[in-house]
């Protein structure tokens, strides 16, 4: 199972709105086939495992990360896959989350008399699953607040300078982190101060969205990511009313624009990630800035918080939470679930308390 686990990672920001799937086939104790999810619309990983074990399947045991689907999509039903191949066993980790689907193929398979076993690595492919859970569950994109900061909490200096707060080894882990992601999200004060370009390094493949936010005021529009090969995949999102001229411009490029948002910050922020939802996004990693992720954490929209900390001190009035200030009573609270040393960085991964 930790194999098939291996192997969905390397699906992370391909088969999006499917989830990353893995799976191995083992038979006299030998693996004799892998596979796994690598685009929506194409074989699921339990197919390319069985194709790759061929006869040999019959009799074998499947390890998979996730129930095999019973139900008609883009492609057929693995269900009826494993059956014609003889699989003798599934080992799934977990059950499918949607509750319409949860346990159908599970029951299918044990009715045609194939052994199933449910639970092995379930917490590791829970994790990995999260971000398709939460777009079942919940019609949205699993968000993943990414902070860089110094041991006192800055985002950047005085002089709103962040390049570069966080070493070499850091940056290479965000890269990554853009891989897995769908979407990329900074809001419009990022985009003024870095004009960054959100692409992952290298992409290997993956194309993710690029989205900005911006609230009231104008954006640049010489910006990179209005200007570069890839601005077609830019969202720029806004409230109803903001700026016709500038969304008028940046539609002309090519740029997607909503600017039919509603304007109360409460009700924006839940109204863009439900239009993300319908895009099929599974993840989005915020990248900042301090004023976006504040908003987001009071509207309790963060599903996972990384805060990557530098040894460094810088003072100033760029805080990771921007001008928000929560009274100790009332502070949102997270929960340590890992820590990662990226020397002489340090990540940390949290998640909300409950």
């Amino acid at each position: 199972m930790t194999r098939a686990l291996a192997l969905a990672r390397r699906g992370e920001g391909l088969t999006r709105p499917n989830p990353p799937v893995g799976a191995v086939i083992v038979k006299d104790g030998r693996c004799i086939g892998t596979g796994w999810h690598r685009r929506a619309g194409g074989p699921h990983a339990e197919v390319y495992a069985l194709r790759q074990a061929g006869e040999a399947a019959r009799g074998a045991t499947l390890y998979v990360t996730l129930e095999p689907c019973s139900t008609y999509g883009r492609t057929p039903p693995c269900c009826d896959a494993i059956l014609r191949s003889g699989i003798a066993r599934v080992v799934a980790a977990m059950p499918d989350p949607n509750p319409a689907h949860a346990g159908r193929g599970f029951t299918l398979l044990r009715k045609a008399g194939v052994s199933v076993t449910v639970g092995p690595c379930r917490t590791e492919a829970e994790r990995l699953l999260a971000p398709f859970a939460t777009h079942q569950l919940l019609h949205r994109p699993y968000v993943t607040l990414k902070l860089a900061t110094t041991l006192d909490g800055r985002i950047a200096d005085s002089s709103r300078r962040s390049k570069w707060i966080t070493s070499a080894a850091a940056r290479d882990h965000v890269q990554s982190l853009r891989r897995a992601s769908d979407v990329i999200w900074v809001g419009a004060g990022t985009l003024r101060a870095d004009n960054p370009s959100l692409l992952p390094r290298p992409p290997r493949g993956r194309a993710p969205w690029r989205l900005v936010t911006a609230l009231e005021h104008p954006v640049p529009l010489d910006a990179q990511l209005f200007t570069d090969a890839s601005s077609a995949r830019t969202i720029l999102a806004a409230p109803r009313g903001w700026h016709p001229d500038q969304a008028d411009a940046l539609r002309a490029r090519g740029i997607t624009v909503w600017d039919d948002l509603p304007r109360t910050p409460a009700r924006f922020l839940p109204a863009l990630l439900t239009r993300l939802g319908t895009l099929g996004a599974l993840r989005v990693l915020c990248e900042g800035g301090g004023h976006l992720a504040s908003a987001l954490v009071r509207a309790g929209l963060v599903d996972e918080l990384l805060l990557i900390l530098a040894p460094k001190l810088l003072g100033g009035p760029v805080g990771a939470m921007g001008p928000t200030a929560w009274p100790i009573a009332r502070a949102p609270l997270f929960t340590l679930q890992e820590t990662l040393p990226l020397p002489p960085d340090l990540l940390l991964r949290y998640t909300p308390a409950p």
